[in-house]
C-alpha cells in the first residue's frame, strides 16, 4: 500500500514546495521549510486568498492565491497539504491528480477508505505520500529509539501513556474544527503518541476503548470570537488498552477533559524503564535501571542536530530525488490512522476489543548527524547563495 517512486528523480536541485492552507500550523513549517537547502517553498494558497498572501509576504514566499492556481504550476512538485481534517483526503487526491507529491498534517485522511484511496493514486501515479507527525525524526524520540535498541531497559513489557488538559478551546481563536470528527484528543493529539508507539514497538494488533464526553458545549475563550459558544461532536476523554505484536501490552488516555495538564511515554522493560519525550524535536530521555536500589532516574540528553516541523517533507523530498524510502510514509500513515479509527470503534461499542488489520515496519532510524537544513541533493548554483542567506 505504500507508494513508492522507485529508483528516484532524474531531476536533480531542491524540491519545488507549495502549501495549501495557510492557518496557523503554516508559520512553523515555513520557519522550518525556509531554512532547508533541499526544498524551496515557491507558493501558499487558502480558500482565503487574503490570508495566503499575509503569510507569503511574512515568509518571504513568491507566490499566494488559490489551490488551482498552486497546483497548475509546474516548479511545484511537492505539496504540503495543511488543510482542516475533514478535507485532508480530498485535498491529497485533488495535489496527486495534479501531478504532485503529498505531505499531509494529521491525520491522512478520516476513516480507512479514504486514506485507501489516498494511496492507491500515489501509487498509480508513482507518487509519494508523507504524513504527519514527523516529530518521530527528532533528535528526543531518536535518542530514545537508541537506547531502547541498545538494550538499556531489556526486552520492552508495558506502556503507559497520558495526554491530559483541558483542551485547546481556551488559546485557539478558531478551536471549532478541533472537536469535529476526524479531531479531538484521539485524532489531534493521538497521531504523536501512536506513530512513536510505532517507532519504537513496531505495530499495534488490537485495541480496546471507552470514551467520555464532559460537556456537549464549548466556549471560544480568546480572539475576536471570544464567548462564542460551539459544539463538541467527539468524545473528549478515551482510556485505551493497546496490544502489540511483539506482545507488549499498553495503557493511554487521551483527554480534553482535565483541569491537570500531563504528557507522560513511560516504557518499561524487564531490567529498567524508559520516559521518551513525546511531545516534541528535542528534549531528554529519562532512564531508570531496573539494578539501582535508589530507583533514581538519570537523564540522556538528546544527541544529534536539531530538527523541527518539516523535517518529515525534507524527508519526502530526498526520497523525492533518491529512491529512498519515505520514513512517515503511507504505510506507518495507514497503519496509525487504522488504529485511531479502532479505538474509536471500540469505544462506539462500549469497550469491544477490535482487532487492527493494518501493519506497518518500523520505520528506520535517523543517524545523529541527518540535518534537514542541510543541501544533500545536488544544488541549483543560482540557488545556494540566496538559500544560505535565509539560514
Amino acid at each position: 500500500m505504500t507508494a513508492r517512486s522507485g529508483a528516484g528523480s532524474a531531476v536533480q536541485g531542491p524540491v519545488g514546495v507549495g502549501l495549501i492552507g495557510a492557518g496557523n500550523i503554516s508559520d512553523e513549517y515555513l520557519t522550518g521549510l525556509r531554512a532547508a537547502l533541499d526544498v524551496r517553498v515557491l507558493g501558499i494558497a487558502d480558500l482565503d486568498t487574503g490570508r495566503a498572501a499575509a503569510q507569503a509576504e511574512r515568509h518571504g514566499v513568491p507566490f499566494s492565491g488559490g489551490v488551482t492556481e498552486l497546483l497548475s504550476r509546474a516548479d511545484i512538485e511537492l505539496v504540503v497539504n495543511l488543510t482542516i481534517p475533514a478535507v485532508h483526503a480530498e485535498v491529497s487526491l485533488q495535489a496527486l491528480g495534479a501531478g504532485k507529491h503529498v505531505w499531509t498534517e494529521k491525520p491522512l485522511a478520516l476513516d480507512r477508505a479514504a486514506a485507501r484511496r489516498v494511496l492507491e493514486a500515489a501509487r498509480d501515479r508513482s507518487l509519494l505520500v508523507g504524513n504527519a507527525p514527523d516529530t518521530v525524526l527528532g533528535e528526543g524520540i531518536q535518542t530514545s529509539q537508541a537506547l531502547l535498541d541498545a538494550g538499556r531497559i531489556g526486552a520492552p513489557q508495558t506502556l503507559l501513556t497520558l495526554m491530559q488538559g483541558p483542551g485547546p478551546d481556551g488559546w485557539h481563536p478558531r478551536p471549532q474544527f478541533l472537536f469535529e470528527p476526524g479531531a479531538g484528543p484521539l485524532f489531534d493529539i493521538g497521531p504523536y503518541y501512536v506513530t512513536t508507539m510505532v517507532q519504537l514497538l513496531g505495530p499495534v494488533v488490537s485495541v480496546q476503548a471507552l470514551g467520555h464526553r464532559a460537556r456537549d458545549e464549548r466556549v471560544i475563550g480568546s480572539g475576536p470570537d471570544a464567548g462564542t459558544t460551539f459544539p463538541v461532536r467527539v468524545d473528549t476523554h478515551l482510556s485505551v488498552l493497546t496490544t502489540f505484536a511483539s506482545g507488549v501490552v499498553g495503557t493511554s488516555i487521551y483527554s480534553f477533559d482535565s483541569p491537570q495538564r500531563r504528557q507522560l511515554f513511560e516504557l518499561t522493560g524487564d531490567s529498567g524503564a524508559l520516559r521518551v519525550p513525546v511531545s516534541g524535536f528535542d528534549g531528554p530521555t529519562e532512564l531508570l535501571d531496573g539494578e539501582d536500589r535508589t530507583h533514581s532516574w538519570t537523564t540522556e540528553p538528546a544527541r544529534g542536530r536539531p530538527r523541527s516541523r518539516g523535517a518529515g517533507v525534507v524527508d519526502l523530498a530526498r526520497a523525492i530525488r533518491t529512491g529512498d524510502p519515505v520514513r512517515c510514509g503511507g504505510e506507518l500513515a495507514y497503519h496509525v490512522l487504522d488504529v485511531l479509527v479502532s479505538i474509536e470503534e471500540s469505544a462506539s461499542a462500549g469497550g469491544t476489543p477490535v482487532a487492527v488489520t493494518s501493519t506497518a515496519g518500523r520505520p528506520r532510524p535517523v543517524p545523529p548527524e541527518w540535518d534537514p537544513r542541510h543541501a544533500t541533493v545536488t544544488p541549483e548554483p543560482s540557488q545556494t547563495p540566496e538559500r544560505e542567506a535565509d539560514r
